[in-house]
């Protein structure tokens, strides 16, 4: 009778430890379960590298899906960075005897003048990357043309590469609201007034039912959902583009970009060259609050350390060492929007440097003595732009904004001039 009741306990002590195993085993499996649903939900259609997005994509992400402040999201302004952006034909203003400098030694001297600026003749072996005349005949050019083909190749897919009937081709922009047209459109006049060429052509349209320019592509567009009546801008696509990695002297770890840095004795003429246009990209990105190229490097870096390693949004290079600052619809109208969130990120970046081009600062200068970067930035945009009207122009909040940028840009260039013009 003992062996029996003993026997009978021990059944039931083994069923009871096969019940624990078997419900901690279903609950281990449900925990697991939520964690991938959880998981699932929170990066649901998003990319799962993060150390290669751009804010842009976050925006076409709907509203409830978008995480707080998320990643990077991919969207590149071209489909393939090697082999991007249009006709090579731009090098109008290049010559043969300036390229052969470019490749040659630095020369003997100082790189710097007068405190801050890049020396004289390092200016004078970078031309203009597109000229105004060449910019104008490009747009005349292009208004004129009709659009024959649009097809991925721009970025988002709500983006478009034109072909137009001679054959030449654009980016398509067609915005996920205003803003963002707006943005791009009117970096592109600032960049103008500062004198800055690195940014490739650009134009509106719109996408009436009674123009011809889009007739030929109006089952795409339908096919795209473009709504009638849109305004889209295009810009010159260039051909044979690579991407940009930060230089050493802008990244966190270095002291930053200043007139007495002893690394910058041993680059060559080439790299010294593309360090100057990233200080006119500094520039322009500080002023227009576009935080979706070296700002948005600086933010990642919370999860991504080796961010910096990598491309840079939203600029690429020719084959001649020409940066081309791309796809700048992040700044000036939705720059300006979200500044408290990345102003101390824009404030880094412009302290990191303390070199610039005289030709910049110049106009800085007398953008900040005159004070009407307003009145200036809007003649030069509805002169230039038929279509400035449909598009809008900035709030008077948000040139305010733009002026006491222009302001706090030129008293950073005096407390370099103060910190290093004596050395």
């Amino acid at each position: 009778m003992r062996a029996v009741t003993a026997n009978l306990f021990a059944l039931l002590f083994l069923c009871a430890l096969a019940s624990v195993f078997y419900v901690w085993s279903a609950l281990e499996s449900r925990l697991e379960r939520h964690k991938r649903r959880f998981s699932g939900s929170l990066h649901q259609g998003l990319p799962t590298d993060l150390s290669t997005k751009t804010f842009r994509a976050l925006l076409a992400v709907p509203v409830a899906q978008r995480p707080r402040l998320g990643g990077r999201l991919e969207a590149h302004n071209l489909t393939d960075q090697t082999v991007s952006a249009g006709s090579p034909d731009y090098h109008v203003n290049g010559d043969n005897k300036r390229s052969a400098r470019r490749e040659g030694p630095v020369k003997l001297g100082s790189l710097v003048e007068d405190g801050i600026f890049w020396s004289e003749w390092l200016e004078e072996l970078l031309p203009e990357q597109f000229t105004e005349e060449y910019a104008q005949a490009w747009r005349e050019r292009a208004r004129a043309h009709r659009v024959v083909k649009l097809e991925p190749g721009c970025g988002r897919i709500s983006n478009q590469l034109a072909t137009f009937a001679d054959g030449t081709k654009a980016c398509v922009r067609y915005g996920i609201n205003a803003d963002q047209v707006q943005g791009e459109t009117l970096t592109y006049y600032l960049a103008s007034l500062l004198g800055i060429t690195n940014l490739p052509p650009l134009i509106l349209s719109q996408l009436s039912g009674d123009s011809e320019q889009w007739d030929a592509v109006r089952a795409r567009i339908d096919g795209l959902q473009w709504s009638d009546g849109a305004v889209v801008s295009l810009t010159k696509w260039v051909s044979n583009l690579t991407g940009v990695v930060t230089p050493a002297p802008l990244r966190p770890e270095s002291n930053g970009l200043h007139p007495v840095l002893l690394e910058l004795r041993n680059k060559t003429t080439a790299e010294l060259l593309e360090l100057m246009q990233w200080t006119d990209l500094i520039v322009l990105d500080y002023l227009t609050a576009n935080f979706d190229r070296l700002v948005s490097n600086l933010f990642s870096l919370q999860w991504d350390s080796r961010v910096m390693e990598r491309d840079t949004n939203n600029l690429l290079k020719t084959p001649r060492g020409d940066l081309l600052f791309i796809d700048n619809e992040a700044g000036l109208v939705h720059g300006f929007r979200v500044l408290n969130m990345w102003e101390k990120y824009h404030s880094t970046v412009l302290s990191s440097v303390c070199v610039f081009r005289k030709r910049t600062t110049q106009r800085v200068a007398e953008l900040h003595k005159r004070r009407d970067s307003r009145k200036r930035l809007l003649e030069l945009y509805r002169d230039s732009e038929p279509l400035s009207l449909e598009l809008g122009f900035l709030s008077d909040e948000h040139a305010a904004v733009l002026q006491d940028r222009i302001d706090r840009l030129y008293k950073h260039i005096l407390h370099c001039r103060g910190k290093y013009s004596q050395l």
